[in-house]
Order: structure tokens, then sequence, then C-alpha cells
């Protein structure tokens, strides 16, 4: 029975084409650049540009830059692209991963492509994450910075002494970005670097993202987040708030709430996923930023890009 049982899950992946040892990767706010989705996601920016009401599609391609790099434009701009990657390798045929995670506003990504979000629902949910998440903290008042080289909890100690500050992003062994007033994200930096800091490299951010600072965006996006329906997932993702798959409705619109002001837990996300058998890695959308932060958590695994798929 149990040989049985096995057989038949083996052809029900095959069948599936899922490739077992592979997870899909999707980055965050960041990884954008001029030019991003040419020849890849037209098609998905005109439909964004139709769902959004204006043209996301020229800001991608003929800039300004500036534009680009606006909350409310970068995280619909990112989402999009990798959106049309994942498109694009499933109508090549590739085999669908075991797991899927994306790195902050690449969750919404991860969760389209588990057909846990419709694209267009994803769309004008991270539009409107960018502007509540802009507007929640007066321009100026917050700020991040890029701790190098120090012990997880040794950050988390010196950012409870501080106050007002906070870790944000764990992303590789010796990478954590913390998150707060700018005056105590400096104070925590002075600190963090007299305690063993190789680098403490201030962030060109316009809010302080994923601390509780972000409490009035949490509260405004779970109003829309409540409009719209989400589905169980068809792949397991893996959740920034908690580093461990998920794939029921309700639980999946709760850590997005909650993801807003939590610190993403990228590097025990990877490593939970390598744990359970992932060998290999592919980085969905614009960049390589998540290809660097696996490398730097595992150097033993594969990771490449969608393109090398």
């Amino acid at each position: 029975m149990i040989y049985g049982t096995a057989k038949f899950i083996r052809r029900f992946l095959v069948k599936m084409r899922i490739n077992m040892k592979t997870a899909f990767v999707f980055p965050g706010q960041g990884s954008q650049a001029m030019g991003m989705g040419k020849d890849l996601a037209e098609k998905y920016l005109d439909q964004a540009n139709e769902i959004l009401g204006f043209d996301l599609k020229k800001i991608c391609f003929e800039g300004p830059e500036e534009a680009l790099k606006k909350t409310e434009i970068t995280q619909p701009a990112i989402l999009t692209v990798s959106v049309a990657a994942f498109a694009a390798l499933k109508a090549k045929g590739s085999p669908m991963p075991a797991a899927m995670a994306g790195h902050s506003l690449g969750e919404y990504s991860a969760l389209v492509a588990a057909s846990a979000l419709s694209f267009a629902d994803a769309v004008k949910l991270v539009h409107l994450r960018g502007k509540f998440m802009q507007q929640a903290v007066p321009l100026g008042e917050g700020a991040m910075s890029a701790v190098i080289g120090l012990d997880n909890n040794k950050i988390k100690e010196i950012c409870a002494e501080v106050g007002n500050v906070w870790p944000a992003n764990f992303n590789s062994p010796g990478q954590v970005v913390i998150s707060g007033k700018k005056a105590s994200v400096e104070a925590a930096g002075v600190k963090l670097k007299a305690a063993g800091a190789k680098k403490i490299i201030p962030l060109a951010v316009s809010a302080p993202f994923h601390c509780p600072l972000m409490q009035p965006a949490a509260d405004n996006l779970k109003i829309e987040l409540n409009k719209v329906k989400i589905s169980e997932a068809k792949i397991p993702v893996v959740a920034n708030v908690t580093a461990d798959y998920v794939t029921k409705a309700d639980e999946i619109r709760e850590l997005l709430i909650k993801q807003v002001t939590s610190p993403v837990l990228w590097e025990d996300s990877v490593k939970k996923m390598i744990a359970d058998g992932i060998t290999s890695f592919v980085e969905i959308g614009s960049g390589k930023v998540l290809s660097g932060l696996i490398k730097k958590t595992d150097k033993n695994v594969e990771v490449k890009s969608f393109l090398e798929m």
C-alpha cells in the first residue's frame, strides 16, 4: 500500500508537471529598472494601464526614472513584470515548482502565480499598498538602513534599546535592514557600528517599511483586502511573516495585513525551503537581488533567472 501510494504520487506530480526540487521566488521593491518588461510584459502592462487608469507601461519604458521610483508606481510595475515573466515560463511548458515565495511586495506576485489572487486584484492592491505605506509616515520622518556583518540578536537588542527602530528585513546571514523614525535609525546605526557592524548603509527609501509605524497602512490595506476574492493557493507560498507555508485563503489575507508592519523573514524562508528539499531557486522578474541573497544563505543551492529556464 505504501509503495502503491508513493507510485501514485509520483505519477500525479509528473502529470501536473511539478518539480519537487525547485522553488520560484519573486522580487520586491528595489529590483526596478528603466526598460524592464520590454518584449516581455507589454500585454500585462496594457492590462495594468486599464486597471489603474494611468500609463504604467510608458513609465516603465520611458520614465522619468523618478516616477518609477515612487512606491505607488514601483509596486504595480514590479508585480506586472513578475507576473508576465511567470506567464512566459508557463507558456513554455516549464514544470511548476514545489513552492513559491516573494520578498515583501513579491509575495503578491507569488500569490498570483499560485492562483490565490487574480492579476487584476493584485495590481490594484499593490498600487494602493504603495500609497498607504507612503502616507503612513510623513516624508522625511522615517528611514531605513542596511546593517552588514552583525549578529541578528545583537541588532534586535540595540534596536529595542534605542526605541522607535526595528529590524525590518532579515535578508541573508550578515544582512539585516532596520526601519523606523529617522533619528532613531541614525542613533541605532552609531551603536550598531560600535558593536561591530562592518557597515551601516542608509537606504534611499521614501518611508520606513515593515515596522510598527506602518500600522495606518495596514489598517487601510485590510479594508481593501476584505473587498477582494482570495482563493486557496494551488502551490504553497512561504509567507514573509512566518517563514512557513500558507495555502488557505483566510490565512493568506491575515498574513498580508500583518506583513505591512512585520519584518520580512527572508533568510528563514529560504532556509525553510532548503530544509524541505529545495535545491534550485528560479528568480522570476526584474533583476537578481534575490539570487544574491539566496547564494549568501547557502552556496550549495542552484540559483538562476527565469531567462535561463
